[in-house]
């Protein structure tokens, strides 16, 4: 790690508010990149309610938004973020064969038309910096404008976290190996 994380009674007012309210939201604690966001406590204000509604308030289940995050973590080889995000994809009810070709950068197969999608939109916004004509029109019809904003958001907001995560160097916790080479 190279940033020293404070701890709640070493943090100023301000980043106290933050890390306080993002306790008392959704997730039940501070994320692991607000640790970092707190040396900036109206970035890490704004960012954790962004992160907030990208996880509990989309169109999607967890199920789908997961598709987008490990996307995203695969292809910044984020690794604390892969971790995190498998067990609640998992947890979600994604199919562990979808989450290994993920992993091992092979095209999953999705039995369902809007997994297979927000895989498509999300690997074409990475790689190919946004959506040709053609995938974008089907991605309004398949998961609508709200859906397709709301994916562009998990994927850009993802992003934001595996920078983080990676420049900080956050490790694992005790005894968990990366699964990312």
């Amino acid at each position: 790690m190279r940033l020293k994380l404070i701890s709640p009674d070493e943090m100023n007012a301000d980043q106290k508010a933050t890390y306080d309210e993002a306790v008392a939201g959704k997730r039940g604690a501070a994320p692991a990149p607000m640790l970092a966001w707190l040396n900036s406590p109206e970035m890490a204000r704004h960012a954790t309610r962004l992160g907030e509604t990208l996880r509990f308030n989309t169109i999607f289940p967890a199920k789908l938004s997961e598709i987008a995050i490990l996307v995203t973590a695969r292809h910044f080889t984020a690794h604390y973020e892969w971790w995190a995000h498998k067990r609640l994809a998992l947890k979600g009810g994604l199919d562990v064969e979808i989450i290994d070709a993920i992993r091992d950068r092979r095209t999953p197969r999705f039995d369902d038309p809007q997994a297979q999608m927000i895989y498509d939109v999300a690997k074409s916004l990475h790689e190919g910096h946004g959506l040709a004509k053609p995938l974008y029109d089907a991605a309004v019809r398949l998961l609508s404008e709200r859906g397709l904003v709301e994916i562009i958001g998990l994927c850009g907001y993802y992003t934001l976290v595996s920078m983080t995560l990676n420049t900080f160097e956050f490790g694992l916790p005790e005894g968990e190996v990366s699964e990312l080479a």
